[in-house]
């Protein structure tokens, strides 16, 4: 490292940082990282990472720097995974991915789609005046909604978010040894279970798709922009699935728990938002700035030799963005651990930034949005049961574990 002035921090407490740290409370150590050394070297993580705005923004937007997948993530996902390949492929499973994601094609099916199905969740519990609004709300409503795009209607609710948990904890096993190599290997063993239920269950689908095309989203990833008779490889898109299966049905659903965190937090704000529904995409903002769903789960690759933030960096380096790190860079945002909505409406990071920024911001906005329309409506008395602490979890993907609420019926 060569420092900036003339003095070089110790960053020697970072080789007692562990893995269950990070996963557990993030922001002590990435706090301590903004302020002595934005870019660093974390021993347990395998690699440099990236702690401000100004750095995860610079290096997610720079001629210099590639997609790259960390190493848990490649050994989950496997390879192409729209999220850690570049050039052509990049290209090809973007336009794969993208018009169905589009803000005039969600505008077309969106409310059709999301808002029955938050009401459904709703009328299993509303009248119970008490819930426990991730496991019964949020996550169903998430990952029911992204399903039924995909073409994935056949598959219960509860065992998505069975899939999307495994994965996450298959994803994030990112612990590393001096040696380079996986620090617990038998952290994968749940994330291959369960491609391989995922496989099972939609081999056959795709199967009547290649032959009998239809209007869901995996139906579209095969046929549009291919010759006559010709469709994509399921080896190749299934990569793609499965982020998919994680990244796109964890991040709403654990974006709108938090946005209720935040609100419980500032009883003020949450009695505006329920008055005036029309605050509810600023609330959703500020709780993804908040609590970034997705807060450390990508990475870039420097190509060439790179100096940046007074760290040289040869050509092949790997960097891991931490969003939810920046989203809490006191340079950038006021008291940025405190919930405000009110808050100067400043960019976010919560959903990238550059050529890999997450291509379903506008669905996921819309998805978080009517949900919260729906619950505020149906139970506009809700309160957080104080009985039951909030606890968060995550370091590559982070959101409340639980979220105990109640209200007279």
């Amino acid at each position: 490292m060569t420092a900036s002035d003339t003095t070089t921090p110790d960053l020697s407490w970072l080789n007692d940082v562990t893995m269950a740290q990070l996963e557990r409370n993030p922001y002590e150590a990435y706090e301590r990282l903004r302020a002595e050394a934005p870019l660093a070297y974390v021993p347990v993580l395998g690699s440099y990472v990236a702690a401000t705005a100004e750095i995860c923004r610079e290096i997610a937007t720079s001629p210099d720097f590639e997609a790259v997948i960390t190493p848990a993530g490649g050994r989950t996902f496997g390879h192409p995974a729209i999220i850690g390949v570049n050039g052509d492929i990049h290209a090809d499973l973007r336009s794969m991915v993208e018009p169905a994601l589009q803000p005039v094609e969600v505008d077309r099916w969106i409310e059709e789609l999301v808002r029955p199905i938050a009401r459904g969740y709703l009328a299993k519990f509303e009248d119970d005046g008490r819930a426990e609004l991730v496991a019964q709300y949020c996550e169903p409503v998430s990952v029911r909604s992204l399903g039924d795009l995909l073409g994935l209607q056949s598959i219960d609710s509860d065992k998505l978010r069975e899939w999307f948990a495994k994965l996450s904890r298959s994803f994030t096993n990112a612990a590393m040894t001096k040696d380079g190599e996986f620090a617990n290997p038998q952290g994968f063993v749940e994330g291959d279970e369960a491609k391989a239920e995922i496989q099972a269950a939609v081999d056959p689908l795709i199967d009547k798709w290649i032959a009998e095309p239809a209007d869901t989203a995996i139906s579209h990833w095969l046929h549009d922009g291919m010759p006559p008779g010709k469709t994509r490889d399921r080896e190749y898109i299934y990569p793609t699935i499965y982020v998919y299966l994680l990244g796109a049905m964890q991040e709403p659903g654990h974006g709108m728990a938090s946005t209720l965190v935040g609100l419980f937090s500032e009883p003020d704000q949450l009695e505006q938002v329920v008055d005036d529904p029309a605050l509810i995409p600023r609330a959703i903002s500020e709780g993804m700035r908040w609590t970034s769903p997705i807060w450390s789960a990508t990475a870039r690759i420097s190509t060439k030799p790179v100096t940046l933030a007074g760290v040289d960096l040869p050509a092949g380096t790997p960097v891991i963005l931490s969003y939810g790190s920046a989203n809490h860079d006191i340079g950038v945002y006021e008291a940025p651990t405190r919930y405000n909505m009110h808050r100067p409406p400043l960019p976010h990071l919560a959903f990238g930034a550059g050529n890999h920024a997450c291509a379903g911001i506008y669905f996921a906005n819309h998805v978080m949005r009517i949900a919260l329309e729906e619950l505020f409506e149906a139970i506009p008395n809700l309160e957080r049961d104080t009985a039951s602490g909030v606890e968060f979890w995550g370091w590559g993907f982070r959101g409340p574990t639980t979220l105990h609420v109640t209200w007279e019926v």
